[in-house]
């Protein structure tokens, strides 16, 4: 009988745990974000205008 309460009582943890994980994740990054990160790559001389042109298209799309 005490081994059912074992079980019982992991599968309450492994439930608590799951639940306040993904309230702890963090949110994907946004569009905005990707096209500052590519405009400072571009600012800092990291990628040519061709290159920043393009990024910018797929970003934006």
């Amino acid at each position: 009988m005490w081994i059912i309460w074992i079980l019982f009582i992991v599968a309450v943890i492994w439930v608590i745990r799951a639940a306040t994980s993904d309230n702890n994740s963090q949110p994907p990054a946004s569009r905005d974000s990707a096209l500052e990160i590519l405009k400072t790559r571009y600012a800092r001389g990291e990628i040519n205008t061709e290159e920043y042109e393009r990024m910018r298209r797929e970003i934006e799309t």
